[in-house]
Order: structure tokens, then C-alpha cells, then sequence
């Protein structure tokens, strides 16, 4: 299942840590501008802010000669999939569903990695990519259900986990491109520099989530005099500093960087400790202390991470 050059070393191990972390400080915040600001255009302003800082980084990568124009089919399928769409889906599935209903259905990411896999990509599924799956799926579980297994039966699905369900599809095929791009599609002096390729997937990326945020507008209900969707200040600005500075550009390089060492597989089971890290940053904002339950979910998420890692 996996290339004997994509190997779960320390260091990478710790690259693929850093993304999950900023994702779910980008899932509070998501949820805390609901209201503020329509969850389409909150995402168009993020890589707003994204691009702006990128363009000093790599500039040249958007001039009249650069080798991306060649590509840019390759860039287009790139942008929409992680700038425009996966970012885009989240936020709306936060604006209509519950928490703990967007953080189990995207932690079925490493059963879509698997399954996108073998489909597009011919990638056997072993027994230990099987076996860490649901190790990992076990302790998402566990966390959300604060150990008591009945929650289970509370849950309702609404159309926010559809959203949600979408979201993690497009994900693990971006994932796999990443990893396993056609020959040829790439120019190798753009995918050596890390902010000249994540420029070029932002500039093609912003032109659809333009288009996206200008549907979104035409669609919104009238509100009363005196009341706006877009409602400016600085809780809008920090929070847009924050998405812009820490989930897209410090994760996605991360995510790069983790997904091209260790392989998309691996990697999925990564992104299983974001409802983790989600569920300590909620305890620690409401002041409660961690429990057994969170010690339990980290073991089997991690416990997934290394036998569906291990040769």
C-alpha cells in the first residue's frame, strides 16, 4: 500500500501534527463568525489575505512567462478542490450543523483516502491500513461521545453533514494529487518552492470562490433595515488574520510537506486528531479539566496513525 520512500520519521510525524492543530482552531473560529459574515465569502477573504501575503514570497510564479500557464489545467483542479470547494463546504456545514456531527462525518477522511485509492489510483488496501482506520475512527468516536457510548443515539443528521461528507471526499482526492501527480503536470521548478506552488493553487482557487461568493450574495435573503450579513469589526478581522495566516498558509504548507513524505494514506489518519485537538480546546476555553475519555481517543487515534504506518 504504501512507497517504500514515504516513511513516518519523527520529523515528519511532527510536520503532519502542525495542520490538524490549526484546523481545529479553524473549526472554533468558523463557528464563532456564523452569523457575522456568510460562510462562502468568510472563506473568498481568507485566501484573500492568503494571496496577498504569498505574492511577495513568489510573484514570478504569476508572470506572463511563467511555466503554471502550461498547467494550468492541472492548477484549476488543484484550487477548486482545496481553496474554493474543501474550505467553502466546511463553513457551511458549520453554519447548519452541530459540532460533534461535522467532526464525526469528516473523521471518515482516511476511509475516503483509502477508497479513492484503490479507485483512481490502483492502491491495494492492506489489512493494517484496515485495522488502523478503525482504530483511528474508534477514538474520534470516543472523544465526541465523552465516553458514553449512548450519546450515539442522540445524534440527527441535517444538511450541514452532507456538506461536511462532501468536504472530506474532496479533500482526500486533493491529497492524492498532491501524491501522485501525473507526469508532466507539474513544472518541477514550481513544486519545488513550497509558496510559488501554493500561489499558483490560490490564484486559480480565488477565481472560482470568486464566482462561488458572487452565487452566495445573489442568493441571500433580504434582511430588515438596518440589519447586514457582513457585519465588520475587529472579532471579523482577527478571526480572518488567523485563518489566513495559520490554516492556510502555515497548514497547507505542513500538509504538503507531511502528505509528500509519508503518502496520503498515513497521512489521513492525521487528520483524525483535529476533533481531538478541537475537543482540548473546547475544554480548555470552558475551563474544564481533561478526562480519561480524551486519554483513551489519543491512544487509539495514535494507535491507528502507527499500524496503518508500519511495514
Amino acid at each position: 500500500m504504501s512507497n517504500p520512500s514515504q516513511r513516518l520519521t519523527p520529523a515528519t510525524a511532527a510536520l503532519l501534527l502542525v495542520p490538524p492543530l490549526l484546523w481545529a482552531g479553524n473549526a472554533v473560529v468558523g463557528r464563532l463568525m456564523q452569523g457575522s459574515i456568510p460562510p462562502i465569502t468568510f472563506n473568498f477573504l481568507r485566501w484573500v489575505l492568503a494571496f496577498l501575503m504569498l505574492l511577495p514570497l513568489a510573484a514570478w510564479v504569476l508572470a506572463p512567462r511563467s511555466p503554471v500557464w502550461a498547467h494550468s489545467r492541472r492548477f484549476a483542479v488543484l484550487g477548486l478542490t482545496s481553496v474554493a470547494l474543501y474550505n467553502a463546504l466546511q463553513y457551511m456545514a458549520l453554519k447548519t450543523s452541530t459540532p460533534i456531527n461535522v467532526t464525526l462525518v469528516a473523521a471518515s477522511m482516511p476511509v475516503w483516502m483509502i477508497l479513492l485509492g484503490r479507485l483512481l489510483y490502483g492502491v491495494l488496501v492492506t489489512r493494517r491500513a484496515a485495522l488502523g482506520a478503525t482504530l483511528s475512527l474508534a477514538g474520534v468516536v470516543v472523544v465526541l461521545v465523552r465516553g458514553d457510548w449512548r450519546q450515539l443515539s442522540t445524534l440527527q443528521l441535517v444538511p450541514g453533514d452532507a456538506w461536511m461528507l462532501a468536504a472530506s471526499i474532496t479533500w482526500a482526492w486533493y491529497s492524492w494529487m498532491l501524491a501522485r501527480p501525473t507526469p508532466g503536470s507539474e513544472p518541477a521548478e514550481v513544486r519545488r518552492d513550497w509558496a510559488a506552488f501554493l500561489l499558483a493553487q490560490v490564484a486559480f482557487g480565488l477565481t472560482w470562490s470568486a464566482a462561488m461568493t458572487a452565487g452566495e450574495w445573489l442568493m441571500l435573503p433580504a434582511l430588515p433595515e438596518g440589519e447586514h450579513h457582513l457585519r465588520w469589526g475587529w472579532p471579523l478581522a482577527l478571526s480572518l488574520l488567523y485563518v489566513a495566516i495559520g490554516p492556510s498558509l502555515l497548514a497547507y504548507r505542513a500538509w504538503g510537506a507531511g502528505v509528500s513524505r509519508a503518502g496520503p494514506t498515513t497521512a489521513g489518519f492525521f487528520s483524525n486528531l483535529t476533533p481531538l485537538f478541537a475537543a482540548l480546546m473546547s475544554a480548555t476555553m470552558l475551563g474544564e479539566p481533561p478526562h480519561l475519555y480524551h486519554l483513551t481517543g489519543f491512544v487509539l487515534i495514535v494507535g491507528g496513525i502507527v499500524v496503518s504506518s508500519r511495514r
